[in-house]
């Protein structure tokens, strides 16, 4: 039994509809991490400056930050299951306008990351609603399996989307890698058809537009929590400070030897910290007995930050032996995945604990915004910094100020560090 319980929770793939969710979900996630690699590869290859790619993240955060946010609120008014169908479907279409540009011969990087930024939209208007249905579909008891399911998913992908895309670019070009990123949305565009009709409550009450109003309370209560502030603090200097991703093509072409529009040096920097992620969660169970949440969060991220320091050391030393120092980077870029999932989880249970119960969906939604801006915002500036300082320093100089400003934090707010998580009763 001890054994057994290592291993994840299989009940929720009882349920029909969340089954074939989540059975489409593995392919599909495969075919968009495909794509998130595809994207920076394509502007790398076309400018040859990390700059462009670190431009991706401003067209990538914008949608994010409004339609993550007002995604919450549409969920929350809408028959969840159309907002889906919708949602999906627009990523599909852009998916297809990729393939469309890149098949034409288009060179023109405004275009790319003006669609760019269209899927993002549809994707963060799709999140919300899509983490809003566990709770219609399956028994409250049965929501934390789920949701270690669908981060097992998410992760897998994050490993195989990102070897897949980087060893097949060379080989059959981005177009093809568009298409089949449009092939393997299918499957998930038929299993959300396939759903019930899934209203939220209070559902005849709440046919108008949604506002912002809720949303704006939402995050006054935030800033008059000092603890849970902090806990997004924290994440966004990990995050912007020390996400060195928009650096990828340019150090998997100069220091690691791979061509400018990619190869399997590049696909195993992509992959490196979701792997780290899936084996960090595989490996989770002792995260239960930790009862000091904020100083485990600030232990993980100064983690974190070593990690990207080390790796910004293997990438300053991989000139004259990049197979060499192309695993030592890897490696610590899997430890940092590893610390990565832990301080998320840890910062999950502390909003799910420190909250109250009326502002924990709005704040959901606010940390959906973080965990995904924060890295876009580390996209533009590793991609202006590795201009004037070059990759490794960017890289391993992010990780030394993720180390020394979570520590100014801790001494600033002793409240987050003392911050402790009571024992259960049962």
């Amino acid at each position: 039994m001890a054994l057994r319980a290592l291993f994840a929770d299989t009940r929720p793939l009882r349920n029909p509809h969340f089954r074939r969710l989540w059975s489409a979900n593995i392919i599909t996630v495969i075919g968009a991490q495909m794509t998130l690699v595809a994207v920076p590869a394509q502007l790398y290859s076309l400018t040859g400056s990390s700059a462009y790619v670190g431009l991706s993240g401003i067209f990538g955060l914008v949608p994010l930050l409004i339609f993550g946010l007002w995604g919450g609120a549409l969920a929350d008014a809408l028959d969840r299951r159309r907002l889906l169908i919708v949602t999906v479907i627009g990523i599909v279409l852009t998916s297809a306008l990729f393939f469309v540009w890149t098949a034409l011969g288009n060179t023109n990087v405004w275009l790319i990351l003006l669609t760019f930024s269209a899927q993002q939209a549809f994707f963060a208007a799709n999140q919300p609603a899509r983490i809003s249905i566990l709770p219609q579909l399956l028994p409250n008891r049965q929501i934390p399996a789920a949701t270690a399911l669908n981060m097992t998913v998410i992760s897998a992908g994050g490993i195989a989307g990102p070897l897949i895309g980087g060893a097949l670019i060379p080989v059959l070009g981005f177009q093809w890698l568009y298409f089949a990123d449009i092939v393997l949305l299918m499957p998930t565009l038929l299993a959300v058809i396939g759903l019930p009709s899934l209203v939220p409550a209070g559902y005849e009450e709440k046919k108008r537009a949604p506002g912002w109003r809720s949303v704006v309370e939402g995050l006054g209560y935030l800033m008059g929590h000092k603890i849970l502030l902090m806990s997004f603090v924290v994440d966004l200097i990990a995050m912007i400070f020390g996400m060195p991703r928009a650096l990828f093509p340019q150090i998997a072409h100069e220091s690691f030897g791979s061509s400018m529009s990619g190869g399997l040096a590049f696909g195993i920097l992509y992959a490196a910290i979701p792997l780290g992620s899936a084996l960090g969660g595989i490996f989770s169970g002792w995260v239960s007995g930790i009862r000091r949440h904020g100083l485990a969060v600030i232990l993980c991220i100064v983690a974190w930050g070593l990690s990207m320091t080390g790796f910004g050391i293997a990438v300053f030393f991989a000139t004259g032996a990049p197979d060499h120092w192309l695993w030592i980077g890897a490696f610590f870029l899997v430890l940092g995945g590893a610390a990565d999932i832990a301080s998320a989880a840890f910062r999950q249970a502390m909003l799910l604990t420190a909250a109250s119960d009326e502002v924990r969906g709005r704040l959901q939604g606010v940390f959906f915004v973080v965990v995904s801006g924060g890295p876009r915002i580390a996209d533009v500036a590793h991609g202006a910094a590795a201009i004037y300082v070059g990759t490794a320093l960017a890289t391993g100089g992010g990780g030394v100020l993720v180390v020394l400003l979570v520590l100014l934090c801790a001494l600033l707010v002793p409240a987050f560090t003392r911050y402790r998580v009571e024992p259960s009763i049962d």
